[in-house]
């Protein structure tokens, strides 16, 4: 009696997921634009009445980049001046008016701009003459302070520091891990480097796959490897995330971008801090090149043949898409996009959807 009573539960949440899996959580908003969209960023701005509502920022390449007002029903194209062929991998936004790009290339084509009116106007912040020179990511503590994470030179990693918002510089690397030859951070998703009060995370792909912390605003470092699959160029760790609030919780994502079915070693959870780490039991349905928290329990991933969600820290995982898509951005509970290829963006219409998954 025990096992059939405990049978309709089961069946139940299978008939339940089933239906939900034939749901739509993503609905592509626009596409066709000569462009491949790899940063995404939202937040909030202020409205009439005194009501704060989303804007998205995306940006990408031939110098594209788009800033949307209404959910992303309609978007308008802005111009950096001197920047139409630059490769426009990363973007932060921190209202309608204000917001970072950064660009990647090599020489002289790895730069960060910034405007305060909307985008009406660029300033070039910072660029770099040095023939390696290569910007991977991009990421904000506030409008003021951010980092930004390179490619290795001179054998050292590469950090960039603002502490105002105007001036940019280069982090002290001597205390920093040195790079294995080869390892260095993927430039695919703007979601390689995090930043949490004084906590900096930044994560690596090639000969290694490891995660890289600091407690101190970057004056200690220590380096931990993760399971991810790693070894060639082509693979390692493309994204970080963390529930905001939670200091234990980090989940990373990735795998081949080479070989985007491979289903296995492309994601790992750490409820210590990053000290130690675990693959994820059931894994995502391939290569992952981002992930953000929805919650403390909830994270979303997306890579070029799918998306998937997670309701239990990253442990299991269900596929919510088909789409192809590069970056992600979720703002809180209620509003998330991506962005991909052909000038594809996609929100996330899940919402709301992922509690039902828990109940069994």
């Amino acid at each position: 009696m025990t096992s059939k009573l405990l049978a309709i539960p089961v069946l139940l949440y299978f008939l339940l997921f089933t239906a939900l899996a034939q749901a739509q959580w993503w609905k592509v908003q626009t596409s066709g634009l000569d462009t491949n969209l790899r940063g995404v960023s939202a937040a909030y701005t202020p409205g009439g009445k005194g009501v704060s509502v989303p804007v998205v920022w995306a940006s990408g390449s031939n110098g594209v980049i788009l800033r949307s007002l209404d959910l992303g029903k309609t978007w308008k194209r802005l111009h950096v001046s001197g920047g139409e062929g630059l490769d426009f991998r990363g973007i932060v936004a921190f209202d309608a008016r204000t917001a970072y790009v950064m660009s990647i290339g090599k020489p002289d084509q790895s730069r960060i701009y910034k405007t305060s009116d909307g985008g009406e106007s660029w300033k070039l912040q910072y660029a770099d003459q040095r023939p390696d020179f290569f910007l991977d990511s991009i990421a904000c503590r506030s409008e003021n302070e951010c980092m930004a994470v390179g490619d290795p030179l001179d054998g050292k990693f590469l950090l960039l520091k603002t502490t105002d918002g105007e001036h940019w510089a280069q982090l002290p690397a001597d205390n920093l891990p040195a790079p294995f030859p080869g390892e260095g951070s993927f430039a695919a998703s703007n979601s390689c480097i995090t930043l949490t009060g004084s906590h900096i995370f930044f994560i690596t792909g090639g000969p290694a796959a490891r995660m890289l912390h600091s407690a101190d605003s970057g004056r200690t470092w220590t380096a931990t490897d993760t399971p991810i699959v790693h070894s060639n160029a082509s693979s390692g760790i493309f994204s970080i995330a963390r529930p905001e609030g939670d200091m234990s919780s980090l989940l990373v994502v990735g795998g081949d971008y080479q070989d985007v079915k491979r289903a296995t070693a492309v994601v790992a959870t750490s409820l210590d801090g990053g000290k130690t780490w675990k693959l994820s039991p059931q894994q995502p349905g391939g290569f992952r090149s981002a992930v953000a928290a929805l919650d403390n329990s909830t994270f979303v991933a997306v890579g070029p043949n799918g998306e998937d969600i997670s309701v239990d820290q990253g442990v299991h995982w269900k596929p919510t898409g088909a789409l192809n898509l590069n970056a992600l951005t979720i703002l809180d509970d209620h509003y998330g996009w991506a962005v991909g290829p052909n000038g594809t963006v996609a929100r996330f219409v899940g919402h709301g959807r992922h509690r039902h998954l828990r109940k069994r």
